[in-house]
């Protein structure tokens, strides 16, 4: 599987960063169950070599919180925060212009995207084409 970027160990993780678990199949050592691979936790725990980190398991009908300790090999920052706090960026930047210009605060919620607009297809200056399909003869085309 090759040499291991350097970044892989001097990456710093704090507690309550959201990290996924992306198992690196060169180190066994630290190597999560196969369940959690590809799962997104908060990091609860730092030691030396590895991240302690909390993942919800569905069993059963319910979700329990699992605490598992997994080695910074095999963990990577997860990116599934970045919308939001892009998003909360641009309304704290759009409410503070608000504010500054006296202006009432922008509505920030987010609105679904609706339905396309509607249009009427014309058929002036169309010709209408029917399709059939060609008959397959075996004798002439499957004997070649």
């Amino acid at each position: 599987h090759g040499f291991i970027p350097l970044t892989t160990y001097l990456r710093t993780y704090k507690l309550g960063d959201y990290v996924d678990i992306k198992v690196n199949g060169a180190v066994h050592k630290g190597m999560p169950h196969k369940w959690y691979q590809g799962k997104t936790g908060r990091v609860w725990n730092v030691t030396k070599r590895a991240i302690g980190v909390e993942v919800n398991k569905r069993v059963g009908g319910r979700y329990l919180s699992k605490r598992i300790h997994v080695r910074v090999e095999h963990v990577q920052p997860s990116r599934c925060r970045e919308e939001f706090l892009k998003r909360r960026a641009s309304n704290d930047a759009a409410r503070a212009a608000a504010k500054a210009s006296g202006d009432k605060a922008p509505s920030t919620k987010r609105i679904p995207k609706g339905p396309r607009e509607g249009f009427t297809l014309s058929l002036e200056n169309t010709k209408i084409e029917t399709i059939t399909a060609i008959p397959y003869d075996i004798i002439k085309e499957g004997l070649q």
